[in-house]
Order: structure tokens, then C-alpha cells, then sequence
């Protein structure tokens, strides 16, 4: 007899969910008697047993849905042949799955299958349809109606997605793509249209480019023909091998299995395909992770390092021993000159913990100060200081799964949908089953009015004024006796005079009404669904951190969990939608010029101690610069020398302008990156760098979860990037060596606490770990702040509302705010080098129409928008999603580079920029302005770059 008492066993789509304990039901399959938990479907049942049901309709990540019944089966006792898939588990139950009446069925419906499939099916050719498997599986040999030749459908292939193809003459309608399109992604852009030998999947009545589909993939992926096939496939053909790694964009850390072919430098992916055991994505993925790899392979990859001794020099191509020594001799020159604190780094958020490790650590060790910094300064830092001080660590507080238990949702100064898409499948899926969302944000996001899914409230703050907001709310809770006193007693600190403080007639929704232009009435609305719960969570992006009190905001958040208590279990917490995808590492690494790896305060002598004594060498007990102090200090000529790891800072970072002038006023700009981008514009050394197809080490995601990054292909550039740092920091006299990325994070791990347990061996074996993972909890801890936070008490903080600086006024009457679009990334370095392009191919300027028509701006027309600091040209988008008064742009194209207009205003605590305010004036550009200036800011760097 076969027990089976492990969850992971159970898949959730092959009837009800088991309910776990003691395992209960005896049941015989074909003579073989297994133990499962009550719930567990037969099909499932028989996978224990060792017996394979044949199927179509069932995957392993779709509910239940009987309809193909090729999974029938006989059950004593029970009339007829039922499916299996759909057919509960009872003790005693015995099964027969092989029986003649059911083979004999099963052909049958196989036969009417195949007269409706192609002939010459070229997926069945290629392995990639299921059709001709199964008919053998159920030993059809012959098909009576004439196989193919009763197929019904002529229409074209729709070829109009960059990735996939539809062939409507491959399908057979078993539905599998409709009901992932609804399930997993929860877009329902496909449905079944017709009936019988009518019946079509139809994309919304048009083809897939023009539709709602949002090209996930998990139509594509639940498909078992050859009708959904990615171009890849038909291109290459089927791959020959599989890489388990981690996606390299967003926060979410998805894991992927790329599919490939051939070895070494012939390597080709095929495929990226989503991996059912990924701990954050189970399975499913977006547009970017999906298919948007193709930049690893583009002819802009520059492959060797470069130099020139002037920004208007031409670049010249050089051995990575003569770039090495450059840089080494370069920063070794400016350090003698203008002392130690003249040199710094930069670190990525886009590299590996390894990568990053290794560059926090050249700068103390081998550049002698902590002049590092990363590009998290410029959208979480407010994150690290803000949950730091409330809860004692500077994370999130849950795991992606903890969704799935929480009732209420309070998502602010976040876009899921766009720029955390497999996060926000998964907050869709929760909201269907009865899950309330209170979206805060000025703009209507689609999770506001998404498919099947509706927030409870939209609260349109005004930009600017988070902090009045999440006053008003926790004052409602606390005068109206909403909060939760005993966790507030036992858990917390500075109760008494926060309690005072936020019950003051000024943090009334009354009071700040005017203020955050949302009515009274809806905001007690909301924070009365918020105190009901039971379990109410809230996640937030940018639009709470990328403001002047962003660190006060996330203070406010934390005020808010504390006060109804919801912490330290599942379904609540305080949960930051990261951006890209090792923000989360990169600050675990030590890569903030306050603090060494584990959040250590440099002052500190027993943590010194511990890096002291193993790199021997004696460290700073002062901050060193962060990356604004950087850019002052350089323009005020005692900064001189910068390496920049993998972030494009003179794109992404604020008041461009000023940004340049800093990186024109250094004598050495080192940037290491893949491609020549607006940064290397003003650089003198150029090291290439590898793609996350090519890196070995680990991504930490927004949940902490601790992920592999596996080498699909040997690096394209001969050195990974950890290689080079280190032997930049050896050239410079301080020998730095590892023998892999496996020996930088055991020294990781045997000096940070919270990654005591982490080592790739382990993580191999288990496949992800959540930090801390230490004796205490050897394969990490979802769920943080559990009996008690990590600091001991919760600390609530007086949060004082004071209104930015950054306000409209009579020449820029306007406010500007930011954001991300589903389609690209960041500053697009990596999608606009793909087909994703197709669906975002510029910044476009959304505009109200009031704002618009007072301006005489009509849809497609070119404006120019300007701010105190600069001016840039898009085109208009007339859109009501934003509220009057307020405009809204993306950042992933430096033709029209949004930052030129943004200012260094920025948060009291972190110096985190305040993108997310800026006010502007939007003018229709004439066409004789137009002609003589051009449509662009200027002309971007990879625009006219070429391999050398």
C-alpha cells in the first residue's frame, strides 16, 4: 500500500481541494491500493498509483472541467463511466481505468477528435501536439469519418502576435486555452464562439493582436495541438535540453525552464517556459518573462570592452587585460590625487546577489571607503528605512501565497497589472472569489475595473499627499474604536502618544478632504472595510516610496497593519511590489553606503569586526556618499572617478540634466553593461557585461524568496561579471578571487545572519528559500513578524503630514506623475530590443480631456511638456483614466526621456527622488516649432551606437 501525506503531491485542478490531515480513503486503481486525503480526484489518484489516465481537457494548473472524456473510467458501485478528473475519492472505491467498455469509448471520442485535426499537422511531426500520442495511448488505429477530412475550419493562420500563431485548423476546441485565459491570467480575452462543427476560439471576435490578450502565454502553454505555437518552435524546432532558471525582470521572480538547443557558443533558446514548481509564479508568466529574452542575442550586445581618453573621442577596442588595468590605474590615480572618498560604485538591482556583493565589497575593500550605492536609492530606499524602523527589517512581511487568504486588499501607489502582471493573476483570482481591493491611486488602473473583477473603492489621492491619506484612514479606525487594542498593548510601542497624535481633528477625512481630493465619505468607507477584514494586507509600489515623504508614507503603511493587527500570519502584511528583479538583493547585500550586508549599520564595531577580520583590511565607520551626494560632490570637483554596474543612471535618475553635468565634470566614468546606453555617453572605460541567460548565482525577489539563476550559455563576453570586479580590485592592489558564484555566497552566508542557512547546494535541493533562513528556520520563513516583530516591539510613529515643495502653480499648472506599462521595462534597454515594441513603441503623454481640450490637444497631436528643470516632446493620449489636473507618462524610451522634466526633490530620509510629483505645462508643439527642433529631447545613445 502507498501512503501519501505530502501536499505537494496534490495539484489543484483534478477536483476539490483536499482537505489535509490524516489521510482517509482507501482506494483500489487496476488492483493497486493507495491512501489519499478525502477531496483527492481519481485521476490524481491513479498518478499515485503509477497509472496514467489519458487526457485532454485536464492540466495540472486548470480546475476540474470533464468535458473531453477521454478520461473516463469505471467505478464499482457507480452507474456509467464517469470522468476521472472530476470523480472524488471515496474510501473503499475501486476503480478500473483500462477496461474494454472504456477503451472502447475513449476511442470514439478520439476518432471524432481526429476527424477534425489536420492530416499533416506539423506539430504532431514535431512532437509538439498531443494528438498523435494519445491515439496511440488508447489504441485507435484507424479513423472511419475520414481522418482530417472533416475539419470545418478555413481561415487563415493569425499570425498577428510577434510570439505565437493561432491555426484554427489545428484546434479541436477542447477549451484549455480559454479556461487559462480566465483562470490563470484572468484576462478572459478568448471564448468559444458556435456551436458544434461551428465552434471556434475566438479572440473577442478579432485576431490576438488587436484583442485584450496580453500575450502571457498560458494559452499557448495549455494548448495540446499544434493551433497555439510560438514562431520559436516553428523557427528552431523542438529543443533538446532544459535550464531551470529565474526571470530577469520584475520583482515577482518568476522561474522558468529555457528550452535549448545545441551547447557552448551555438547554444539557442527556444523557449522560455514557466515552471509549475517556481515558488512565486507556479507556473505562469507575463509577456516579458515569457518571450521578451531576445535582447541576450541582439546586435547591440557590445562583446568587448572599450576605451577612449575623452567623451568625444571615438571608441576603441581593447583586451579585457588592457580594460582591467585601465580602470585600475585610473581610480588608483584619482584616489592618490584627490584623496580616498573621490572614487565610487554603483551597484544593479538587474545583477545577482553575487555580482552585487562582490562590488559593495571592492568599494570598501579595494576603493577604501563606502562610496556605494544602488539604483534601489531611487525607488525603495524609503522601503528600507521605513519597514526598518517600524518592524526591525527592512522586507516585506508575506509570500505571494498569502493572497489567497486575505479578504481585504489595500493596494496604493501600485500597477499590478502592468508591472507586476503574474503577481497581479494571482490578486485577480483572489478578488473573483469574493476578496475586497481598495485601489488608492490617482490614476483608474486596470485593477480598478478588470474582467470579472471590480475594486470595492477607487481613492484617486491626490499626488502628493499619501501621507494625509493614510492619516485619515488610521484616524477613522482609531475614533471610531475600529483598531485592534490588544495586539496594539502587547505588540507595539509609543501607543499612548501615537494615539493622540492621530486622533487630532486635523487627520480627519474631513480635515484632509480638500487636501487629498478624496471625499470623506469614501475614505471612512474605506478604512472601515479595511478594520473589518478579518485579514486585510497591503501592497504597494512606487507611487508610496518615489515621494519627498515616501519613508514617512511607509511608516504610515506600517501604522496602519499595526493598528488592526494584521501581522504576522497569513493573508495581511505590509508587502512592497518591487520593481526590478534583485532590488531586494542588492540592499540585502550591503549595497547602501550606511550599511553592510544584512542591514548593519557601518557604525557598528562587532559588525565591522566581521568583515575586517576576514578581508583583512580595516573599514570606515562613516557613511560614505550616496548617488545624489555623488553627483553634487562630482559637479563641485572633489568626485572624480565612478564605476557603474549594469544601471543606466543618466536615463533613470532625476533632473537629467543635472545627472549629465556630473558624469561630464568626472575624469573616469566606468560603465559595465550590455549595451551602450545614455550613460555610456559620457564614459571612458566600456565593460561588457553578460545577459541573465548567461549568469550563475541568485535573485532575491520582492517575497525574499531566494532563487537560482543558472548559465543557459557560456557568457558571450568571456568574463562574468563577479570575474571582473574582482580582478579590477586585485589590479588595484587587493587580491579578491573565488573559485565560482557558489564561494561568494557561502561567504555570504557565514557572515549575514538572515542567510546563515542559504547555500546553492541547498538551494538546488529545495528550489527557493525565503530569508531569514537560519537553525531556527532551515528552509526559510514566509511569513515574518509571527508572536513577535524582529525588532521586538512595533514601533508606531508619529507621521506628519508636510505637502511637497513640488506644487502647481500658474506657469506649470499641471502635476506629473510616472509610472510602468506591461509591455516594457524600466528604461527599456532589454524590451525595446525585442517584438515588444509592437505594443508600446513610445512614451505617450496621458492627458484628461478637460486638461486637453483647454489646451486645444486632440488625440496623436505632438505637446511639449516642461517643467522648472527641462522640457520634452510626446505624443498625447487623451485619456479619463487620469483624474483633471493630473498627466501621466512612462520612462522607457530615452527619445523622449521623461526624467529630463523630473526634479531633485526627494525623500527627507533616503534622498529617493520624487517622481511621482512634478509640475509641468503641456503645449501643443506647432508645426514650425516641430520642424525646427525635432520631436525628441535628443538623439538617445543606442540610437546611433554600432559595433565599433
Amino acid at each position: 500500500m502507498t501512503v501519501i501525506d505530502e501536499p505537494a503531491l496534490e495539484t489543484p485542478d483534478h477536483g476539490t481541494p483536499p482537505v489535509w490531515g490524516e489521510p482517509s480513503a482507501h482506494v483500489t486503481i487496476d488492483g493497486i491500493t493507495v491512501m489519499v486525503p478525502p477531496g483527492t480526484s481519481v485521476m490524481r489518484a491513479a498518478k499515485i498509483a503509477g497509472i496514467d489516465v489519458p487526457k485532454l481537457c485536464a492540466t495540472d494548473s486548470l480546475k476540474a472541467f470533464g468535458s473531453c472524456r477521454l478520461c473516463l473510467v469505471e467505478v464499482e458501485g457507480m452507474r456509467g463511466t464517469p470522468a476521472s478528473c472530476t470523480t472524488p475519492c471515496t474510501d473503499g472505491m475501486v476503480v478500473s481505468t483500462r477496461t474494454e467498455q472504456v477503451q472502447q469509448l475513449r476511442r470514439g471520442v478520439m476518432e471524432l477528435y481526429l476527424s477534425d485535426h489536420p492530416t499533416d499537422c506539423a506539430g504532431c511531426a514535431r512532437g509538439n501536439c498531443e494528438m498523435q500520442g494519445l491515439a496511440h495511448d488508447v489504441g485507435l488505429t484507424e479513423v472511419r469519418y475520414g481522418l482530417g477530412g472533416a475539419s470545418h475550419l478555413d481561415e487563415a493562420v493569425d499570425e498577428s502576435n510577434p510570439y505565437f500563431a493561432y491555426d484554427p485548423k489545428a484546434c479541436i476546441v477542447c477549451s484549455r486555452c480559454v479556461r487559462a485565459c480566465s483562470e490563470t491570467q484572468g484576462t478572459f480575452a478568448l471564448t468559444v464562439q458556435g456551436r458544434g462543427f461551428d465552434s471556434r476560439i475566438t479572440a473577442g471576435g478579432t485576431d490576438f493582436l488587436s484583442s485584450e490578450c496580453v500575450s502571457c502565454g498560458a494559452c499557448v502553454q495549455a494548448c495540446p495541438t499544434d493551433a497555439l505555437t510560438e514562431k520559436s518552435v516553428v523557427e528552431l524546432g523542438m529543443p533538446s535540453r532544459t535550464v531551470i532558471t529565474t526571470c530577469a525582470y520584475c520583482g515577482v521572480g518568476c522561474s522558468f525552464k529555457a528550452e535549448v538547443q545545441g551547447s557552448g557558443d551555438d547554444t539557442r533558446v527556444v523557449r522560455m517556459v514557466p515552471w509549475k514548481d517556481g515558488g512565486a509564479n507556479e507556473g505562469h508568466s507575463c509577456v516579458k518573462g515569457r518571450f521578451a529574452y531576445g535582447y541576450a542575442s541582439h546586435r547591440d550586445r557590445q562583446l568587448s570592452p572599450m576605451v577612449r581618453d575623452s567623451i568625444d573621442d571615438e571608441w576603441q577596442v581593447v583586451t579585457w587585460e588592457e580594460a582591467i588595468a585601465r580602470v585600475a590605474e585610473g581610480f588608483l590615480a584619482l584616489r592618490e590625487k584627490y584623496g580616498t572618498g573621490s572614487i565610487g560604485g554603483i551597484s544593479s538591482s538587474r545583477c545577482t546577489n553575487e555580482e552585487v556583493y562582490v562590488v559593495q565589497k571592492m568599494v570598501r575593500a579595494a576603493f577604501g571607503n563606502n562610496n556605494i550605492d544602488t539604483c534601489a536609492r531611487v525607488c525603495h530606499s524609503p522601503t528600507g528605512y521605513g519597514l526598518n524602523h517600524a518592524f526591525g527589517t527592512s522586507a516585506g512581511t508575506q509570500d505571494f501565497a498569502s493572497v489567497e487568504q486575505a479578504d481585504v486588499m489595500l493596494v496604493i501607489g501600485a500597477n499590478p497589472t502592468d508591472a507586476h502582471p503574474v503577481f497581479a493573476s494571482r490578486m485577480k483570482k483572489r478578488l473573483r472569489a469574493g476578496a475586497k481591493a481598495i485601489v488608492a491611486d490617482p490614476r483608474r488602473i486596470d485593477l480598478v475595473r478588470s474582467p470579472h473583477v471590480e475594486a470595492a473603492l477607487h481613492l484617486p489621492v491626490r499626488p502628493g499627499t499619501n501621507v494625509a491619506f493614510v492619516n485619515a484612514m488610521c484616524h477613522v479606525i482609531v475614533t471610531e474604536g475600529l483598531w485592534n487594542e490588544p495586539f496594539v498593548r502587547e505588540r507595539c510601542e509609543n501607543a499612548d502618544a501615537y494615539l493622540a497624535f492621530i486622533a487630532r481633528p486635523e487627520h480627519s477625512p474631513e480635515a484632509t478632504q480638500d487636501v487629498t481630493g478624496i471625499p470623506a465619505s469614501d475614505l471612512r468607507a474605506a478604512a472601515r472595510l479595511f478594520a473589518a477584514g478579518p485579514n486585510s494586507a497591503i501592497y504597494y509600489g512606487l507611487g508610496v516610496t518615489e515621494h519627498s515623504q515616501g519613508s514617512t508614507m511607509v511608516m504610515g503603511l506600517a501604522n496602519l497593519a499595526m493598528l488592526t493587527g494584521n501581522l504576522g500570519r497569513e493573508g495581511v502584511g505590509v508587502n512592497p511590489l518591487r520593481g526590478q528583479n534583485n532590488v531586494q538583493g542588492s540592499c540585502d547585500m550591503g549595497s547602501f553606503p550606511h550599511e553592510l550586508p544584512g542591514y548593519r549599520h557601518v557604525s557598528r564595531p562587532e559588525v565591522r569586526e566581521i568583515y575586517e577580520s576576514l578581508w583583512g583590511v580595516t573599514l570606515q565607520a562613516e557613511p560614505g556618499l550616496r548617488i545624489p551626494n555623488m553627483f553634487d560632490s562630482a559637479i563641485g570637483g572633489s568626485f572624480k572617478g565612478l564605476y557603474v554596474q549594469g544601471e543606466d543612471i543618466a536615463q533613470s535618475d532625476p533632473n537629467t540634466s543635472h545627472v549629465e553635468a556630473a558624469l561630464r565634470a568626472m575624469d573616469l566614468v566606468v560603465v559595465h553593461d550590455l549595451f551602450l546606453n545614455e550613460t555610456a555617453r559620457f564614459a571612458h572605460v566600456f565593460l561588457p557585461g553578460a545577459s541573465f541567460l548567461e549568469k550563475d548565482g541568485t535573485f532575491t525577489n520582492a517575497e525574499r524568496r531566494i532563487n537560482r539563476v543558472r548559465p543557459v550559455m557560456p557568457s558571450r563576453v568571456g568574463r562574468d561579471e563577479w570575474q571582473v570586479v574582482c580582478e579590477i580590485a586585485t589590479a588595484m592592489g587587493y587580491p579578491m578571487s573565488y573559485a565560482d558564484p557558489s564561494h561568494i555566497m557561502d561567504e555570504i552566508a557565514a557572515t549575514t545572519p538572515t542567510f546563515a542557512g542559504v547555500s546553492f547546494a541547498r538551494l538546488d535541493a529545495q528550489g527557493s528559500m525565503q530569508w531569514p533562513v537560519t537553525d531556527a528556520a532551515p528552509h526559510g520563513t514566509p511569513t515574518m513578524h509571527v508572536g513577535s516583530f524582529v525588532r521586538g516591539l512595533g514601533q508606531l510613529t508619529e507621521t506628519v503630514y508636510v505637502p511637497t515643495t513640488e506644487r502647481a502653480n500658474r506657469r506649470f499648472p499641471l502635476v506629473l506623475t510616472t509610472g510602468r506599462i506591461l509591455s516594457q521595462y524600466n528604461v527599456g534597454a532589454q524590451t525595446r530590443r525585442t517584438p515588444n515594441s509592437t505594443w508600446h513603441p513610445e512614451d505617450v503623454l496621458e492627458i484628461h480631456p478637460s486638461d486637453a481640450e483647454l489646451r486645444g490637444i486632440v488625440p496623436g497631436d505632438v505637446v511639449e511638456l516642461s517643467s522648472r528643470v527641462g522640457t520634452t516632446r510626446l505624443t498625447a493620449q487623451v485619456s479619463d483614466r487620469m483624474p483633471a489636473g493630473v498627466v501621466y507618462t512612462t520612462f522607457h524610451h530615452p527619445v523622449t526621456g521623461a526624467n529630463v522634466v523630473t526634479t531633485e526633490n526627494s525623500d527627507w530620509a533616503t534622498n529617493c527622488p520624487e517622481y511621482k510629483v512634478t509640475a509641468v505645462q503641456v503645449e501643443v508643439v506647432t508645426e514650425a516649432a516641430r520642424a525646427q527642433a525635432g520631436a525628441g529631447a535628443h538623439v538617445p545613445a543606442d540610437a546611433v551606437a554600432g559595433r565599433p
